[in-house]
């Protein structure tokens, strides 16, 4: 790693109505390290590099770039410059090419028709330079997640970037794209590309970068060499306290059971087989976390119990009563839902924290009358829930769309607890929220368990399944494969199983 500065920020500060959003940030990024730049959600971090990359301007401060004075007035002024940016949310149009993609706006119309193949073909030579397997003539819409965050790196190093800037890149990925990611980030730092890496997770902070500077309230807390720090110490920069690394917990005794599933398959949109003979039970004051590589048919599970997809047959039972499986007799016979997808499944972005807060219950006799809504009773209780779930919003009339991601998850999360379920459906509940959040949002499930509630837990995290399950069932092509007892001495064999590997 060079000692060599690329890049400087010079008491930068940014305001929006009502929030500091950057408060005077000053520090440096040397050029060919990977730079993290961590915190919580709603510290700053993503408004700071959106200055840079010409999307806001500051309100005062400035930035040095290769020793200049920078001024960048839109994304396409920094692509000019050679700097390059993949968004949280990849700014691609699924109805093109990959090659298209690429050369997108760059170009007049008659000479991307005319250079398209020359486009292709130095994609091609940086796919085989960097050992990513793509197709430039592949259709956007026909790719993984993890392939179109590929597209949108091939697309910074076909415009020349010298620096990088990548916004949450795992908050979406499986943990097997995500380990891709970071070997393919320090192969870039090694060819002499300077990274920028906005991150929330501690592991991935200490697994791949140089230095990290954490924001906090939108302010710089400290930079410091990763290898002169550790995790804890990152956590309590973040958050300005310590923060519970491991949960303390205990194991009550199971009740019976509030969810039993009999020889369930579920077959997907395209009529593939995605469950095949599923059979569990899930008892009150327990946990059953589902382990498994993603893919393997979790996801398909949880929407056919909450009736979200249909079964090709198979029975549910919820508290002994065979029910309807539609979401909202799910709902009144005593199941909640806390969806993978927030923003797809769990919340209604142009509505208000308040209208999220009732998205099951608006025509409950609580909040309407006569087919019309008692907005006093709703922000009442909107309030409620913001204050004992610590929503940070200063509004509650505030656009959801507003907050941070963590935020929003306990949203989704506040709203299904305080039906107070007899089982609760769990799917992936701290992806893409920062550790303060995943500490409030594991805290509230175990206190669920610990009330009564029967809790079925799907995550591809092993590390937060073996912390929160009290057994766990793995499941590899749609079935399940074995059943251990949360005991951390065997992961290694929950690991093989959720390879297909199942110990005799």
């Amino acid at each position: 790693m060079s000692e060599q500065l690329l890049l400087q920020f010079d008491n930068i500060t940014k305001t929006f109505p009502g929030v500091i959003a950057n408060n005077h940030i000053s520090f440096d990024v040397r050029a060919s390290e990977i730079h993290c730049l961590l915190g919580e959600n709603g510290a700053g971090k993503t408004v700071l590099m959106n200055i840079l990359y010409g999307l806001f301007p500051p309100d005062s401060g400035q930035i040095l770039y290769k020793g200049h004075s920078l001024r960048i007035h839109s994304p396409k002024d920094a692509i000019h410059q050679r700097i390059g940016m993949v968004h949280q949310h990849f700014m691609l149009v699924p109805t093109l090419t990959v090659a298209e993609n690429i050369i997108l706006g760059q170009y007049p119309f008659w000479r991307t028709l005319h250079d398209l193949a020359k486009v292709s073909d130095r994609i091609r030579a940086l796919s085989c330079e960097l050992g990513m397997d793509v197709n430039p003539n592949t259709l956007v819409s026909e790719l993984s997640v993890g392939e179109q965050q590929r597209v949108e790196i091939i697309k910074t190093m076909y415009h020349g970037a010298d620096l990088l800037i990548l916004d949450e890149p795992t908050a979406v990925l499986t943990p097997q794209e995500t380990g891709l990611l970071l070997v393919l980030l320090r192969k870039l730092s090694e060819r002499g590309m300077t990274i920028i890496f906005i991150t929330h997770k501690l592991e991935e902070v200490m697994q791949v970068s140089d230095r990290v500077t954490v924001l906090r309230d939108g302010k710089v807390i400290n930079t410091v060499n990763t290898k002169d720090t550790n995790s804890r110490e990152l956590a309590r920069m973040m958050v300005g306290r310590d923060v519970l690394m491991e949960l303390p917990r205990h194991a009550p005794e199971p009740g019976k059971p509030v969810l039993a599933v009999q020889n369930l398959a579920v077959v997907t949109e395209r009529g593939l087989v995605a469950v095949k003979d599923v059979s569990f039970e899930v008892h009150a004051h327990e946990i059953v976390g589902i382990a498994g590589v993603s893919g393997n048919g979790q996801t398909e599970l949880v929407l056919a119990l909450s009736g979200l997809l249909p079964i090709q047959h198979g029975s549910i039972q919820v508290c002994g009563k065979m029910v309807k499986l539609t979401p909202h007799d799910l709902a009144h016979a005593g199941m909640a839902h806390i969806p993978e997808d927030r923003i797809k499944m769990g919340v209604v972005l142009p509505f208000s924290v308040a209208e999220n807060l009732i998205l099951h219950d608006y025509r409950d006799r609580r909040y309407s009358k006569r087919w019309l809504l008692s907005f006093r009773k709703i922000a009442d209780h909107a309030w409620d829930l913001v204050r004992k779930f610590d929503v940070r919003t200063n509004d509650i009339e505030n656009e959801i769309d507003h907050l941070s991601g963590g935020n929003q998850q306990k949203v989704v999360v506040a709203r299904e607890l305080f039906r107070e379920p007899q089982v609760l459906l769990v799917n992936q509940p701290t992806r893409g929220i920062d550790i303060g959040a995943t500490e409030f949002v594991l805290q509230q499930i175990l206190s669920q368990r610990d009330a009564g509630t029967g809790i079925l837990l799907i995550s591809t995290e092993l590390e937060e399944i073996f912390s929160l399950a009290d057994r766990i069932l793995v499941m590899y092509e749609g079935q399940i494969v074995g059943e251990v007892p949360a005991d951390h001495s065997l992961i290694e064999e929950v690991g093989l199983m959720m390879a297909g590997k199942v110990a005799v």
